[in-house]
């Protein structure tokens, strides 16, 4: 799971317009160990050869899976007003693709790496593609329902055992690097310097390692991530030196304090991994604040300057010695902790902006599954607080895919997603949380994770920041109408249609619903619930 704050821790194809008007030097392509193969090059000890500059910057096109236009555009055609308006403007907005089980390398089409990169190399110009590394053994130790794919020692039922010490994981290794890195790394060989690619490595991996061995899920799994995630980041940077990987680093909720971080630091210094890397994703499929980075002479725990904007805690972590009370400043603390460690390396960053458009939106920072109230962050972009320290924000978790599912899924059957449906089988109690969607009545039941969450990608939309101005708002001034609402009576524009938004502080739209009863979700957010539940 992406822990946060006290939690020790298809059709059509599209390519995106340009996100970055920063131009940066262009990519230089290091073609030194083109040819080699993987196994060969890590044995004969050649040194990692890393794509120098921003690879966000200075590319003219961005890759957008038509799946998810193909999503999109379904959940566009229920939608109404500025809703509507917002999801509509999101058709072209590029966003990470995750390679999350071993199906996904090969194939045809474009739900798969050879499909991906086959569809943008056919581009007069190929677009850059950034695909999500996701497949370790004992995936997501912290998890509170075994989520992995590939296992170190499994179940009778197909899930990994966690409980027992598998020792050094060697059959779980082996088919991490023969049914997935091996081939997404032979893959990527094939399109070296025909299509550019970033690739996100293992989310959450490192950070468990760094704070929750003392869960034994997690210790049991630690040879398994030790010696895998080296593995990966060397055959995959071998295969195509042009790609640029970032490892990712949680968020600061999670790892901002000192200790988490020294350890994250630790880690990647004895792991020997940082030469391959251009920097670290963070914030990855979670909703921590980006904020503005403080400088250095601001003390926002005991300073006098403690009021500046900087300093804006909205998950409380000031108060608990923490920091990184937002991405720049986390961002910030850890690159100064890298160097530190290793004067050679200076990292660059990434920050998930798919779904932190809101930063005050949970009861506990510490609930990362489907938040309630939550809002798309800023389209991508080069353009960030800092260029020299974060390379660009960038939609990591693809909006409207959800986190996780509630206890029972939704049936298929009923589109509103409100009849309970099978029991789900990767059910995680943090998806049950008091901030999580489906926890309340007059809310949807919610789909298994990477699974399409018409009812969370219309409030995502309902409360976008898309521009870090707001002048940019996305507005639509026709009169709403909406598909899905129970009943067929023209709807005035004093009162809020079935889920939409219906008061909370600083909203300005119809506060009476058409039909339900508005709830408060909370100081910021209320909206129009049915009065029964099924």
């Amino acid at each position: 799971g992406h822990k946060s704050p006290k939690n020790s821790h298809s059709t059509a194809e599209s390519t995106a317009p340009p996100i970055c008007t920063t131009m940066m030097s262009k990519v230089i392509v290091a073609m030194a160990l083109f040819g080699a193969t993987t196994e060969a090059a890590f044995k004969m000890g050649r040194p990692a050869v890393v794509a120098e500059g921003n690879p966000y910057a200075d590319v003219d096109a961005f890759y957008v899976n038509p799946s998810y236009k193909t999503e999109l555009q379904g959940s566009i055609d229920t939608a109404s007003g500025t809703v509507k308006a917002t999801l509509t403007s999101m058709l072209d907005v590029p966003s990470a693709y995750w390679i999350d089980v071993k199906s996904k390398i090969l194939g045809n089409g474009t739900s798969s790496v050879q499909g991906i990169l086959t569809d943008a190399a056919s581009k007069s110009t190929p677009p850059l593609v950034t695909l999500i590394v996701y497949d370790l053994p004992n995936r997501d130790c912290k998890a509170k329902a075994s989520n992995g794919e590939i296992c170190c020692i499994y179940n009778d039922d197909g899930t990994c055992d966690y409980d027992t010490d598998p020792g050094t994981c060697d059959n779980g290794l082996k088919e991490y690097y023969d049914d997935y890195i091996d081939p997404f790394a032979s893959i990527l060989a094939d399109f070296e310097g025909k299509v550019p690619i970033v690739l996100i490595i293992e989310p959450d991996s490192l950070a468990n390692m760094a704070t929750n061995m003392a869960d034994p899920h997690c210790s049991n799994s630690a040879s398994a991530y030790e010696t895998g995630i080296p593995y990966a980041i060397k055959a995959l940077k071998t295969a195509c030196p042009s790609c640029s990987l970032y490892m990712d680093a949680a968020h600061g909720g999670w790892l901002g304090w000192e200790d988490g971080y020294t350890s994250f630091v630790s880690l990647v210094k004895d792991l020997g991994i940082e030469t391959y890397l251009r920097g670290f994703a963070t914030n990855v499929a979670n909703y921590q604040t980006i904020g503005t980075q403080c400088s250095s002479d601001t003390d926002c725990i005991q300073g006098p300057n403690k009021d500046d904007p900087c300093c804006a805690d909205p998950c409380d972590l000031l108060s608990q010695y923490n920091r990184a009370n937002n991405e720049m400043n986390y961002v910030s603390i850890l690159k100064t902790a890298m160097t530190s460690s290793m004067p050679s390396f200076e990292p660059h960053f990434i920050i998930d902006s798919g779904r932190n458009g809101v930063a005050d939106m949970r009861n506990d920072c510490a609930n990362w599954c489907n938040a309630r109230g939550a809002g798309v962050g800023y389209i991508p972009t080069t353009e960030t607080n800092n260029p020299a320290n974060v390379d660009a924000y960038f939609w990591l978790k693809t909006p409207g895919e959800s986190d996780g599912c509630t206890q029972y899924i939704p049936d298929p059957s009923d589109p509103t997603g409100m009849t309970k449906g099978d029991a789900c089988p990767r059910y995680d109690s943090m998806c049950g949380s008091t901030d999580s969607l489906g926890s309340k009545s007059g809310e949807p039941y919610s789909p298994e994770a990477g699974k399409w969450f018409d009812y969370q990608i219309k409030m995502l939309a309902e409360n976008a920041v898309l521009y870090n101005d707001d002048d940019a708002a996305v507005t639509d001034d026709t009169p709403s109408t909406t598909d899905d609402a129970p009943s067929t009576d023209d709807h005035s524009s004093d009162c809020a249609d079935l889920y939409d938004q219906c008061g909370g502080i600083g909203w300005t739209g119809a506060t009476t619903c058409c039909s339900g009863t508005c709830t408060a979700e909370g100081d910021y957010y209320s909206q129009c619930s049915p009065s029964t539940v099924a």
